[in-house]
């Protein structure tokens, strides 16, 4: 009897709320749309509320640390600079990241332009094959790329440079990986732009250059915007190439990521100073996309819309 009372209970309580979301669909809908952003955004956030939290934490009790800390000393946000150059290798990323991004823009606007805007012979298998790069793992040229970025390749007795310890040993691996999503995403936007208005520039005498840059790149903002700032975080928190090009120093253009490993040595590790450093490493990033989130969103759906 208690087995049907219980179900029939259950049955009763669905068919009210299947009763609510048709007569109050609104309401309904509303209120579970805030309950699904509040989950999203305990989930995406507890892990920087957690890293404030053991920052805070004095040193040698950061393991009794829970959802308070476990004391309060903000020193660490101070001693992560005296311990090692936190500032160098944030630099090294601002660097690497932006050099990657200016390139990638670049060299990607030429291609989303031939792909969007341009018909030839084999353009379609093209466009698949530099796609499909995206899509291979970066361990996958690691041997490879080792011996060709640290001059152990010869081609017709021609030795390939020796890039190690410098921006390029880490941002070229970065750049091969990011520029085939950026050439789709603005081949997506490029191939939108009317033709009349290519057309009336050119009239005026700019060359497919010129209309680019005047006519269809600005047109093409979200597009842009969207690839430049994946692009840039993309190579602001790579680590893997990072970490076989460069020795670990800041002085040798080694990133944030290697800087946070620094805190840790084999005696003890200060996860008050590596939760502090990592808070104020992921600044840049917070700003670049608090200021071009408009941007991304629009670029993102208007992509999708169109692709």
């Amino acid at each position: 009897m208690a087995t049907k009372s219980q179900s029939s209970d259950d049955g009763s309580l669905a068919q009210r709320w299947v009763s609510y979301s048709l007569t109050e669909s609104e309401s309904f809908y509303r209120n579970l749309f805030r309950v699904a952003t509040a989950i999203v955004l305990l989930i995406a956030l507890f892990p920087f509320y957690y890293m404030i939290v053991v920052a805070l934490t004095p040193n040698g009790r950061t393991t009794e640390a829970g959802l308070l800390p476990a004391g309060f000393d903000p020193s660490s946000f101070v001693e992560i600079f005296q311990v090692i150059p936190l500032h160098r290798f944030i630099f090294n990323s601002l660097f690497i990241a932006s050099s990657v991004t200016v390139f990638v823009l670049f060299v990607g606007s030429f291609a989303g332009y031939v792909f969007g805007r341009m018909e030839f012979r084999g353009r379609q298998p093209l466009f698949l094959a530099i796609v499909a790069i995206s899509y291979f793992p970066g361990a996958t040229f690691l041997v490879g790329l080792f011996k060709l970025l640290t001059g152990n390749v010869t081609v017709m007795g021609i030795s390939s440079p020796n890039l190690f310890n410098t921006p390029a040993a880490a941002g070229l691996p970065i750049t091969s990986l990011a520029l085939p999503f950026a050439v789709l995403l603005l081949t997506t936007f490029y191939s939108q732009i009317p033709d009349g208005l290519e057309d009336a520039a050119r009239v005026t005498g700019s060359t497919r250059i010129g209309a680019l840059y005047r006519v269809i790149a600005p047109l093409s903002a979200p597009g842009l915007v969207t690839a430049g700032v994946l692009t840039f975080i993309t190579a602001y928190n790579e680590f893997f190439f990072s970490q076989l090009m460069t020795t670990g120093a800041a002085e040798d253009w080694s990133p944030l990521v290697w800087g946070l490993t620094s805190y840790q040595s084999q005696v003890a590790i200060r996860y008050d100073l590596m939760a502090a450093a990592s808070l104020v490493g992921v600044i840049p990033v917070a700003l670049l996309v608090l200021f071009a989130q408009r941007r991304i969103v629009s670029g993102l759906s208007s992509g999708s819309l169109k692709g």
